[in-house]
């Protein structure tokens, strides 16, 4: 068994980086008041660096260095912080030679160790890993790394729902699995706004109330992305007042009626299509959750699963064929293949006649997912 490496010595410097802004934000502001030597506000010197030019991310550096060498006033001990300096970035200004001359004066005066009683931390979001700042740093005190979730090549949308899940979770946030989709959507992995979202939910709901899809649609701004989820969603639940509603918002923010069509529209009725034909042909049951589907595809001969939509990586991409699977006892076969051939008119409609696209999608979605 291979010896534990040693812990590296506290040499009072602290670098708090990644590309995850609220966390780097978050554990840059705790570990700050951690390291305060006291409450005296002359014994904390705060530089943003946070600037955007290069005189100014000079002078900031420059700033730092005399924060450095400067003896505390009324004497003790003194925290330096660099915050949230964009000047390590990659970025004009971080490939600036006369930042990078600033910077190696800084890592100068940190190499032979700081003066007694003094510590410094340094706050950056998304630095360039491969410049000498950002490695020097490294060797020169602790690192505290706060990326955002790499999902992986092989990632699906349930792996994204699920982690937006967990967060919501530690916010003290329970929410729907429907809920959990459409948040995912709208939000992603960007962790700043998620911090931001959950802070307003948590104001506008009782603590442990069940959030609905609903429920998020109403508080969380729409995307685009977002837009396109809740109407392909709306379609594959049968849902027509919400997918009439969710195409006026799609056109009022300028996205063209073929866009629609073929970024929601269509592919939901061809994953629905193919998946009830499959789920009738093999005598497969509707999955409890869209994430379970994959198992019963993977069950099945190659050859019944050639004609799927798949990820760049060539596996199949199982989760909106999951959510199509949940939700096919909504549709019959036939009212799916007439449906597909409605997509292809409507198609043509907005090509090659003067048909509003309001009323060209309306009239389609009405014949669709109307009962």
């Amino acid at each position: 068994m291979p010896a534990k490496k040693a812990p590296k010595a506290d040499t009072g410097i602290h670098f708090v980086t990644g590309s995850d802004e609220a966390a780097v934000k978050k554990a840059a502001t705790e570990l700050a008041a951690r390291l305060a030597p006291s409450d005296d506000p002359f014994a904390v010197e705060t530089i943003d660096g946070a600037v955007p030019t290069v005189d100014e991310a000079v002078h900031r550096i420059h700033a730092t260095i005399e924060a450095l060498l400067t003896v505390p006033f009324f004497g003790g001990a003194k925290l330096v912080w660099l915050k949230s300096a964009t000047f390590l970035a990659d970025t004009v200004t971080g490939r600036s030679d006369s930042v990078t001359t600033a910077m190696d004066k800084l890592l100068a005066i940190l190499e032979p160790g700081l003066p007694d009683g003094v510590r410094f931390l340094l706050s950056a979001i998304d630095p360039d890993k491969r410049r000498t700042a950002y490695k020097t740093l490294g060797k020169l005190g602790a690192v505290h790394l706060h990326d955002k979730p790499d999902f992986g090549w092989g990632a699906t949308e349930a792996d994204v729902i699920n982690w937006v899940a967990d967060r919501a979770r530690e916010a003290g946030l329970r929410l729907e699995p429907d809920a959990a989709a459409v948040l995912a959507a709208r939000i992603g992995a960007e962790t700043r706004q998620l911090e931001s979202e959950f802070a307003k939910l948590s104001l506008a709901f009782p603590p442990d109330a069940p959030l609905t899809a609903d429920n998020i649609r109403e508080m969380v701004p729409a995307t685009r992305a977002g837009g396109i989820f809740d109407l392909s969603n709306a379609l594959a639940k049968r849902d027509l007042a919400l997918c009439l509603r969710t195409l006026r918002q799609l056109l009022r923010q300028g996205e063209s009626g073929v866009g629609i069509l073929l970024a929601a529209i269509m592919p939901t009725v061809r994953n629905l299509l193919v998946v009830k034909d499959l789920m009738v042909t093999h005598r497969l049951s509707p999955p409890a959750q869209p994430q379970f589907f994959k198992g019963s595809l993977d069950r099945l001969p190659a050859a019944a699963t050639t004609h799927l939509p798949r990820k760049k990586d060539g596996t199949l991409n199982a989760y909106p064929l999951g959510i199509a699977a949940a939700n096919s006892a909504r549709y019959q076969l036939a009212e799916l293949q007439r449906a597909f051939a409605a997509c292809a008119r409507a198609n043509r409609e907005l090509v090659t006649t003067q048909l509003g696209e309001e009323l060209v999608l309306s009239r389609l979605l009405v014949e669709i997912a109307g009962k």
